[in-house]
């Protein structure tokens, strides 16, 4: 709840100029980087159970504690704690995947948590809203701060400590990390990639619909709830269809990174309002496929290995991507305006693609 309104309250709330917003929120990205390597640190150590609910129970906490900052750096550090709190959470999670799930269901249980996922973050926005209307900023940083506090005492209450039942009860201290695997960290750079590409549309689009195609407040929410509608209606039944042709989890990648790259390049090539909704949907349809048989291949990848440093490399690859895409999306329309920039991401996007290629050819290698 906190989070879709941090700008907002920076600037209405804190009188912030959008420059200090802007180091602000570099603090948010480098929380996630953090955050994502202790989670896989932890993780490797004590196990994604106790990492989990001491994520959920110490973010509770922060993010009360969050609205009594007023000062420019009490604010950056505040939130940096914040995020590094919060985000260890993400690589646990992903590794409880692997022992909640069977092997052949990993990729529909990745769907149905990014699917969870989506409806929070549905839901969250539009109760934060209400609760500011209410009773103010405060009591939205105590609502979730709340929330997060429940959240962990029902994980405690209802979620039994269980180990992966596809390794060893022993974790072989001398296991392969994601640092000295060559394959996965080419793996990591075009997430990288794909992460930065995808996110323009939820900080740099919306400027190109505003500004371009003259869309409003409401027009622009219409078709950014596209994104989330779809999501809740086809992902699910869509990865169960993809995991029965059989093909690799790589391939499917190259295909969603595809698909997205191309939502750029329709955009540029037609000035008709509705090319903005075809530009959502191949957006929409390549991160339905490319996120889920991503973290897929992540996750076999990690097998009779330090599962926690490929979750959380994997994790660091999109925190990455946040601290990067949004300000080099607005440098690169501010100098070069939009079509240039749409065109780059497609660039990038292709780039990204090759990386993919290579690596499935050397996969098939290593294999050989």
């Amino acid at each position: 709840m906190v989070i879709p309104f941090l700008s907002l309250y920076l600037t209405k709330n804190r009188g912030f100029t959008l420059e200090e917003v802007g180091w602000i929120l570099t603090f948010f990205g480098l929380g996630s980087v953090t955050g994502s390597w202790l989670g896989g640190l932890l993780t490797d150590k004590i196990g994604h159970y106790k990492t989990m609910a001491g994520s959920l129970i110490l973010s509770s906490i922060l993010f009360v504690l969050l609205q009594f900052p007023a000062s420019f750096w009490s604010i950056c550090i505040g939130i940096y704690l914040v995020m590094t709190v919060a985000d260890i959470f993400r690589p646990a999670v992903f590794v409880a995947i692997n022992a909640y799930s069977k092997p052949q269901n990993r990729t529909r249980s990745i769907t149905l948590i990014r699917l969870a996922i989506n409806l929070g973050f549905s839901a969250g926005p539009a109760i934060g809203g209400i609760i500011i209307e209410t009773g103010g900023y405060s009591g939205l940083f105590w609502v979730d701060g709340l929330t997060c506090l429940v959240a962990g005492i029902l994980l405690l209450r209802l979620l039994h400590p269980k180990r992966s039942t596809t390794e060893p009860e022993d974790i072989v201290a001398n296991a392969k990390s994601a640092m000295s695997d060559k394959l996965y960290l080419i793996f990591i750079f075009a997430m990288m990639l794909f992460g930065l590409i995808f996110i323009q549309y939820f900080s740099t689009m919306p400027l190109y619909y505003s500004e371009s195609h003259k869309l409003n407040e409401f027009e622009i929410g219409l078709l950014l709830g596209l994104n989330g509608l779809m999501i809740f209606l086809f992902e699910m039944p869509l990865i169960k269809f993809m995991e029965s042709r059989r093909h690799s989890a790589i391939g499917y990648v190259i295909l969603g990174t595809l698909l997205t790259g191309f939502s750029f390049l329709v955009i540029n090539l037609t000035d008709w309002v509705g090319v903005l909704a075809v530009g959502m949907l191949l957006a929409t349809v390549g991160e339905m496929i490319g996120f889920p048989f991503s973290n897929t291949f992540a996750l076999s990848r990690s097998d009779g290995k330090k599962r926690g440093s490929y979750m959380a490399l994997y994790s660091i690859s999109f925190s990455i991507s946040h601290i990067f895409g949004h300000n080099s999306g607005m440098q690169l329309i501010d100098n070069f305006g939009f079509e240039f920039t749409w065109y780059t991401m497609l660039a990038l996007a292709l780039f990204a693609c090759l990386l993919l290629y290579i690596l499935k050819a050397l996969l098939r290698k290593e294999i050989a």
